[in-house]
């Protein structure tokens, strides 16, 4: 099986080993159907991945490598950089456990200091558990802020999640109402439309038709509940409008997502996390896939969780770790293309 050596080379992180993140790993790698799209290294513990193929039904060979540069993607072996750090009989499937959590992200931050070396080019990891990695002594509220420390990252980022073609990105992230309140401004909603439109533009979308969702009900209702509308959200949007973005609003969140989903819009900016996510979640929550923008390094992963219910038994849906994989190739070529350019 040969593979196009212009493809990108993409870390593949097989996720919290208590979660369906092995099983959905073990799956993709076992026919080899994400080989027109990238060249996957795994990284990770070959102990983890055995336990993936069982609870999947499938196997494969295996072939151990220092680095991605002693990759061979010719052979038909799963390459893996085995870590050797995580033994999945310790810790039971189906449970959420701060010592798997600590192995996640000590995995992944393998990952992230190969990207920093330039030895991969994006990163897509399988589902993990916030709460476990942080109970495991990861201290972010969520694995975005975690990336953005160990790649020195101080400007903005956001995540954002894609699903049917439509970027959904927000103002605010993981963090309480109370405070997303308080962080939603006029330089805060600029950094939010500009990087959905540079991410979108990246993707392969020409000229993204971004909408901004309204904060308070209908709209603030001309003012009647609230004039947050009127004094900051339209003004900013009126703003970026003029320097050759396409976007509008803002909308009613009641109303924005039928219309964006019926195709009038390619990309929705909440103004915080739930006016976002229920939308997307209920369109479709095992297909969508999450994206760390405005990073250095390109991260994706499934929108879903560790799916605690299912973990073994064979059935849980690969579609958007797939997807996650083919975008986090598609970012990483455009961005290989931008670097080639700029010099």
């Amino acid at each position: 099986m040969v593979l196009c050596e212009d493809l990108p080379i993409v870390a593949l992180v097989p996720g919290d080993c208590t979660g369906i993140g092995p099983e959905q790993t073990a799956r993709i790698l076992s026919d080899h159907r994400l080989a027109d799209a990238a060249r996957l290294v795994v990284v990770g513990d070959a102990r983890v991945l055995e336990m993936g193929m069982a609870h999947a039904g499938v196997s494969f060979d295996i072939e151990r490598i220092g680095s991605p540069s002693e990759a061979s993607w010719v052979s038909g072996k799963i390459q893996l950089i085995d870590l050797g750090n995580t033994d999945p009989s310790r810790y039971p499937i189906g449970k959420a456990s701060a010592e798997s959590g600590r192995l996640t992200g000590e995995t992944l931050s393998r990952a992230i200091d190969l990207a920093k070396d330039g030895a991969i080019n994006a990163i897509t990891f399988a589902p993990l558990n916030k709460r476990a990695m942080f109970d495991g002594g990861w201290r972010y509220p969520d694995e975005h802020k975690m990336f953005a420390d160990l790649l020195g990252h101080r400007t903005y980022f956001s995540e954002m999640n894609v699903l049917d073609g439509q970027w959904m990105s927000r103002v605010t992230g993981h963090q309480s109402l109370r405070e997303a309140l308080n962080d939603i401004s006029p330089a805060r909603i600029a950094d939010a439309v500009v990087l959905v439109d540079r991410m979108m533009r990246r993707s392969g979308v020409a000229a993204p038709r971004i909408a901004v969702a309204a904060l308070n009900p209908h709209a603030g209702e001309g003012g009647l509940f609230g004039r947050d509308e009127i004094e900051m959200i339209k003004p900013t949007v009126e703003a970026i409008a003029k320097k050759g973005i396409v976007c509008s609003g803002p909308y009613p969140a009641d109303t924005v997502y039928i219309r964006a989903f019926a195709g009038e819009f390619d990309s929705v900016v909440a103004m915080y996390h739930d006016q976002g996510q229920i939308a997307t979640k209920l369109r479709g929550f095992n297909r969508g896939v999450t994206v760390t923008a405005g990073l250095e390094t390109v991260f994706t992963t499934p929108s879903h969780g560790t799916a605690f219910d299912i973990v073994g038994k064979g059935v849980a849906n690969t579609g958007a770790l797939e997807s996650a994989v083919r975008l986090a190739a598609q970012l990483a070529s455009f961005k290989a293309r931008e670097t080639l350019h700029a010099h």
